[in-house]
């Protein structure tokens, strides 16, 4: 019998590695700050129009500025341990779901055990 186990996909910190976590990150806040803008833009725009609440439109619309600027506050603070973050570091990219083999005589404990997938600049390099 075959189950679907969560297991971990880790990666190792190069130089090269760590720029393009930087970039990726940087890149993440520069389109949330465009939103945030852009949201100030549509909130001006339909508090121009007549028969709206102001301050329904504010409030509404300051809910998801608050979001994206909550979301630029977690960014700058990965940034913030990225550079503090050694090369050779490991670090747990995200979670893949794989098919595990389950056998009758097999201990539970060893087929639940963690497993893990270690690659370094986008290469596999063991598999734990």
């Amino acid at each position: 019998m075959n189950i679907i186990k969560k297991i971990q996909v880790k990666q190792i910190i190069t130089e090269k590695s760590k720029e393009k976590l930087k970039n990726n990150f940087i890149h993440q806040k520069m389109r949330l700050e465009q939103e945030c803008q852009q949201l100030l833009f549509e909130q001006r725009k339909l508090e121009n129009k007549i028969g709206t609440s102001k301050q329904e439109i504010k409030s509404r619309f300051q809910r998801e500025i608050n979001q994206r600027q909550h979301r630029i506050k977690s960014i700058d603070f990965k940034l913030e341990q990225l550079e503090i973050l050694e090369i050779g570091s490991e670090i747990i990219e995200r979670e893949v779901e794989a098919l595990v083999e389950v056998n009758e005589g097999e201990h539970w404990d060893e087929v639940m055990n963690e497993r893990a997938i270690v690659i370094k600049d986008n290469i596999v390099i063991r598999i734990e």
